[in-house]
């Protein structure tokens, strides 16, 4: 008897299922450049005519396993605009304005509602970025992955004008450095976050915390952060004060922080106290504190290099926005030859 591609583990109806219920969440992400609804082979998007040189600027990244705490909890909600947030934040950094997202949805039995769950996150996500899903790919592999499980990646592109774009060629010895905080552990570290509350606190992610004033599972689900419209709003405040940004992911601020700084410089970085998520893993590991320094962001999700002429414009703008923003320290000059590198003082 002949058999089915459903009998072998792919669903075609659930997967057209999932597209029509996708199509109302990317309608709401459009933006004026969009050319083409969903749907189609490919997304379609024009260049905004109003940037002179324009550079398109890309980034793709996935969540990591911050997705096994999201399955093991079943919070599916917030977990889109995790994957937005990694993409979109590291293309800002270049000063660009992120434009349009895809993603890609992979699994071993697609679940039609786990999967819309996740991608109105990703909707989510996108509307705070200010871009809009164009796009993506839904794929249902049996034997790939093991039932309720999945994976997600992203990716985002943005355009910036040449002369806008910001890097370690703006930045000089004397810029200030602003650290703009982030909302917990956003994406990275959850590997080592795991295994201090799983193995060494002997918690489970619905154990309730009295220092964090939740459950384990919700305080690791909180969010990431999605920057673009902030970073919109220092460009216009200090215009070419602005000289370099770090997203702060994977790394901490010690690997980070010098992707942006220039040959013959390093950070003189002053951190500021620890939030509690994050002395909590700290004492739980233990953990000691350069370890922590370069897994975890530490409560600074975005640094900015400014000129230190227009620090204090940038500080204002970013209260006026409703931030709290921490003065880390400068950029000072290093003759020794090494690499640029972050120096705690």
């Amino acid at each position: 008897m002949a058999i089915t591609y459903r009998e072998a583990g792919v669903d075609i109806d659930a997967g057209e299922d999932l597209v029509e219920r996708i199509k109302p969440l990317a309608k709401r992400t459009r933006i004026p450049e969009v050319v083409a609804d969903i749907g189609g082979f490919a997304g379609l998007c024009q260049i905004p005519t109003d940037i002179e040189e324009p550079l398109l600027v890309s980034g793709t990244d996935g969540v990591g396993t911050k997705l096994l705490v999201a399955i093991a909890t079943g919070r599916h909600d917030t977990i889109g605009q995790d994957l937005v947030a990694m993409c979109a934040n590291d293309i800002a950094t270049c000063g660009a304005r992120p434009l349009f997202f895809l993603d890609y949805f992979a699994c071993g039995k697609l679940d039609v509602g786990i999967a819309e769950r996740v991608i109105a996150g990703i909707a989510d996500g996108c509307s705070l970025a200010g871009c809009a899903l164009i796009g993506g790919e839904t794929a249902e592999m049996p034997g790939m992955y093991k039932s309720g499980e999945y994976d997600l990646a992203g990716f985002c592109v943005g355009v910036v004008g040449r002369r806008q774009l910001l890097g370690p060629d703006k930045v000089r010895v004397g810029d200030r450095l602003l650290g703009i905080t982030s909302s917990g552990l956003h994406s990275n570290g959850y590997s080592l976050a795991r295994r201090v509350f799983e193995t060494q606190m002997g918690l489970g992610f619905d154990a309730h915390v009295p220092e964090l004033g939740t459950t384990v599972g919700e305080a690791l689900l909180v969010p990431t952060r999605i920057y673009p419209r902030l970073v919109s709003q220092l460009k216009t405040a200090i215009g070419d004060g602005l000289h370099a940004l770090c997203h702060v992911t994977g790394g901490g601020v010690t690997d980070n922080l010098p992707r942006v700084l220039p040959p013959g410089t390093r950070a003189q970085v002053r951190m500021p106290e620890l939030p509690v998520l994050f002395r909590v893993i700290q004492a739980g590991g233990p953990v000691e504190l350069p370890e922590l320094l370069r897994t975890f962001n530490c409560g600074l999700g975005l640094i900015a290099a400014v000129d230190a002429s227009r620090a204090d414009a940038a500080v204002t703008a970013l209260s006026a926005a409703g931030e709290q923003v921490v003065d880390l320290g400068e950029i000072v000059a290093d003759t020794s030859g090494n690499e640029p590198c972050v120096e705690y003082v």
